[in-house]
């Protein structure tokens, strides 16, 4: 097979060189399946391979006046070869080339995204073991809740991306399907055999049926994955933001020397690269919906799925391999603040043991009603005083007919609630060893 794009640079899939070059590919493999079952002389086929060329300023010619990509594009070919040309494209209509070859470009896209995902899950599985202990205040509603640890955020970030990881797998896997059926799928001009061999050599499987295209719900969930890729790295990138704030700063991104964050405030360390990836990810998300529309095409086929894809395919892909490898570097770079994670977990004075108090109540035989209303009326003089909660409780009458002092100290034991983490960690990096990598 022709080979002219380093498989390294997701760019490099989508130009115009590496474009024809697929086509070629496509078109060869053709031609030697049509030789092995004895239609096309061995003398033509090497004739084929040895002289099959192009060149991308005559296609673009050509094209001007034939108003034709894939016939612009033969017809240069056609130049290079010579009188053998007439076994090239024997029985095949456009598509077959177009869809096989986009098929091969997504399936490309597709393991240099696979790969880029690898690394990110490494770097979010090192920050998940180093944190493991590392306590921290969770929340909800962005409301301080009860204690946590740093391990368990990246750990969470690990499932999702690790779903992900099995998403993009499974994407790639089925939209490596190839198709050579003819004008309208019947393989009324070609031999079925003749796709069967052409896709063994291009790597991909041949497509159960086809009209005279690929069906598009294989590229819809293919654009759908990479929609959840970039909605799960926007996902990251919108914590770090929040613990990024002043007023919390419980991790940064990187901040390089040298590096400035305004023009106004040389003070200021702004988020900018999840701020980026943000954005970058309602991006990737566009591609969704139009990839859906794609399913739907007149009869055998229409044309109006392709301008759609020409635009979809190259973005989407160069824009999610681009937000990987910019989460992953700044996962490795991230600087964590173990002080403010500990400083946080006590700026309610202990409000958030609450549940710790209400459930020691609630073990003394008193009602869940009657619990949470000693609990709630005790947390509100704290929240407005500003008095530590364990002092209030421990001034409280009926708080201190039920509990012993040594038993409400219990409740403030930040350790307790991580008991479990251990069997959390067995569910996401346990499971995940059977996963496919």
């Amino acid at each position: 097979m022709i080979s002219r794009y380093s498989r390294e640079e997701m760019s490099r899939i989508w130009t115009d060189d590496a474009k024809y070059t697929n086509w070629l590919n496509v078109e060869i493999a053709v031609c030697e399946a049509w030789c092995e079952l004895g239609e096309i002389p061995r003398k033509s086929l090497n004739t084929i391979k040895k002289k099959a060329d192009f060149k991308i300023s005559r296609i673009n010619t050509l094209e001007k006046k034939l108003k034709h990509d894939v016939l612009a594009f033969l017809t240069c070919v056609a130049e290079y070869v010579g009188e053998d040309s007439r076994f090239i494209h024997l029985g095949m209509t456009s598509s077959d080339v177009l869809d096989t070859s986009l098929s091969m470009q997504l399936r490309d896209a597709g393991k240099l995204i696979t790969a880029d995902i690898k690394k990110l899950l490494a770097e979010l599985k090192k920050k998940a073991l180093k944190h493991k202990n590392t306590p921290m205040i969770g929340r909800s509603h962005g409301i301080h809740a009860e204690p946590k640890t740093l391990g368990l955020v990246f750990a969470l970030w690990y499932d999702e991306m690790s779903r992900n990881l099995e998403r993009m797998q499974k994407a790639t896997e089925d939209i490596s399907v190839g198709m050579m059926s003819g004008a309208v799928g019947t393989y009324a001009a070609i031999d079925p055999r003749v796709e069967k061999i052409a896709c063994r050599k291009l790597g991909l499987k041949p497509s159960r049926i086809s009209t005279q295209v690929i069906h598009r719900d294989l590229h819809a969930q293919y654009f759908l994955t990479l929609s959840l890729i970039a909605s799960a790295i926007e996902r990251i990138a919108t914590e770090v933001r929040h613990f990024q704030r002043t007023e919390v700063l419980e991790m940064e991104e990187p901040f390089g020397k040298g590096q400035k964050g305004s023009s106004a405030m040389p003070h200021k360390k702004n988020p900018i690269l999840s701020e980026n990836l943000c954005g970058l990810a309602r991006l990737v998300r566009s591609s969704a919906v139009p990839a859906l529309e794609n399913i739907s095409l007149w009869h055998e086929r229409d044309i109006s799925h392709s301008s759609v894809e020409r635009v979809v395919g190259p973005d989407s892909t160069i824009l999610t391999d681009f937000m990987l490898t910019r989460v992953t570097g700044m996962i490795k770079g991230l600087q964590i603040y173990p002080k403010n994670l500990e400083k946080n977990i006590w700026t309610t004075n202990g409000l958030v043991f609450s549940q710790k108090v209400l459930l020691k109540l609630i073990s003394k035989g008193i009602t869940r009603e009657k619990s949470y209303s000693m609990v709630q009326r005790n947390a509100m003089e704290c929240w407005k005083s500003g008095i530590d909660f364990k002092d209030i409780l421990l001034k409280d009458p009926e708080v201190k007919g039920l509990l012993t002092e040594e038993e409400l100290n219990s409740c403030f034991d930040v350790k307790q609630d991580f008991n479990n983490i251990d069997y959390i960690y067995k569910n996401v990096f346990g499971a995940s060893k059977n996963r496919k990598k």
